[in-house]
């Protein structure tokens, strides 16, 4: 068994999270004790138990009793199956955080795998279903006939109450991996072609057009790029009052024209009470003009994400503006339960096969 401690790291959920996902597609069972034991809340959280729960019925796990605020967890696996699942996070439990559990296996289950999900949208400390949309899953599309997302209904903090869509069908077994699947190599950034965005706000602030403010000030802050900047504004009724902005820039390659390593740079700002609305589009500003100034080629918040991606394919390599405590928690966690080892040189993450 994999025994796992918590606290190492930065003591935070990914290291469950990443758990939960290589061990269901590796069929290693693992322990886990002082689960966030570096957060001020430890224990399980909701997006934690929702995730914990769902894989018991999609591979017929089985655990110890766990509840919000366990501390330690124990997790065999069986084999993932496909199929249509329904899950609710409650609340403005993360929608993203949670599938950051499910998703890997599920590339790799016998067939069509297509989840609905409730739970929040868009929060703190968390990658928006956006950004899992338009900077995540183009990167995954190596590994899949399809994989796509649909949101059907925002949810924001507190009481959530979103809804998305996620269908994958799968294209290769675990076996067929190191044959058929291209490595990432994503380490050079090429050439800046056109800037996305959106912003999605509750319907109550419609009336004082805050989402068009947003969009003017993006728009104005990074017209010095001089490529095509598309901003679009969504307003919907929700069950709490919030919003969000995503932006992402988009490049190509001479070396890649078929776009198997897309890069794409990812930057977002929440709406919050107190803070003005051209102060949020300045910070998902300032933070994608890091990123792009910095010669990244996988944004901060990307490159811990794909870590677990990267382990399937030995030889990959990516590009960061910075190794975040989250890449080298993430980065441990992987090395424990696949035979691979990763370096860092000069912002550079490889990844290599290692037999023991």
């Amino acid at each position: 068994m994999i025994t796992l401690d918590g606290s190492q790291g930065e003591g935070g959920g990914a290291l469950v999270r990443v758990a939960l996902a290589l061990s269901t597609f590796t069929g290693k069972e693992f322990k886990v004790t002082n689960i966030r034991a570096g957060r001020e809340q430890g224990g399980l959280k909701a997006q934690h138990l929702a995730a914990i729960k769902a894989l018991k019925k999609m591979c017929d796990a089985e655990t110890n009793e766990v509840q919000i605020g366990s501390t330690d967890l124990w997790f065999k696996p069986g084999e993932i199956k496909g199929g249509r699942y329904e899950f609710d996070i409650g609340t403005a439990g993360s929608i993203t955080l949670f599938l950051q559990a499910i998703i890997l296996p599920c590339l790799f289950a016998p067939k069509k795998v297509t989840l609905t999900v409730k739970g929040g949208t868009s929060g703190k400390w968390q990658a928006s279903v956006d950004y899992l949309q338009y900077v995540l899953l183009p990167q995954l599309k190596r590994f899949v006939e399809k994989i796509e997302v649909k949101i059907l209904k925002r949810g924001y903090y507190p009481e959530g109450g979103g809804e998305i869509i996620l269908e994958i069908i799968p294209k290769y077994t675990k076996e067929e991996i190191e044959e058929k699947i291209s490595i990432m190599r994503l380490v050079e950034q090429g050439t800046l072609e056109q800037i996305k965005g959106i912003v999605n706000l509750s319907s109550e602030l419609e009336e004082q057009r805050v989402g068009e403010r947003i969009r003017q000030t993006v728009e104005m802050g990074l017209r010095d790029y001089h490529v095509p900047t598309t901003i679009r504004v969504e307003y919907a009724r929700s069950s709490s009052i919030g919003g969000e902005v995503v932006i992402w820039a988009l490049f190509s390659s001479a070396k890649d024209e078929e776009r198997k390593n897309p890069v794409i740079l990812g930057g977002d700002a929440l709406l919050e009470k107190g803070k003005r609305s051209e102060d949020v589009a300045k910070e998902a500003i300032a933070e994608l003009r890091e990123e792009i100034d910095n010669g990244a080629v996988v944004d901060q918040h990307l490159a811990d994400q794909l870590i677990p991606f990267m382990g399937l394919l030995p030889g990959s390599m990516i590009k960061v503006r910075e190794i975040t405590p989250h890449t080298q928690t993430n980065i441990d966690i992987v090395e424990k339960f696949l035979p691979v080892r990763f370096s860092v040189e000069e912002k550079l993450i490889k990844v290599e096969a290692y037999q023991k």
